[in-house]
């Protein structure tokens, strides 16, 4: 186990549940990024515009890695990425780890959590 990886992950965890006052899933943290990156916080979406932010979360945290890049933003302004290279195939604990690593280094990056 990782410690420093453990330690990286609680305090998001907690910075988070602060924030919103209940502990959220990775799922949730990668529709927060995406509502970041859309930049349309304070209105409803719907359910098809929902998981289109928890993939633009995705291809966000995930562009680091080489494996999505920015393209463009639309005219609504919903921003789009292109695939550069398909994720490997990972077992599901090794995929936790990397989305989980990868949504860290996002909220560090933006310099929400040290």
């Amino acid at each position: 186990m990782d410690f420093e990886f453990e330690k990286r992950w609680n305090t998001l965890v907690e910075y988070l549940a602060t924030k919103f006052g209940e502990e959220i899933d990775i799922e949730a943290m990668l529709f927060l990024i995406g509502i970041q990156e859309l930049g349309m916080g304070g209105r409803r979406f719907r359910k098809d515009e929902k998981l289109d932010l928890i993939h633009i979360g995705i291809c966000t945290v995930l562009t680091p890695y080489g494996y999505y890049n920015f393209s463009h933003s639309d005219e609504e302004g919903w921003p789009h990425f292109e695939c550069l290279k398909k994720l490997p195939h990972l077992k599901d604990a090794e995929q936790k780890m990397l989305m989980r690593k990868a949504v860290i280094e996002y909220f560090e990056n933006e310099g929400l959590i040290q």
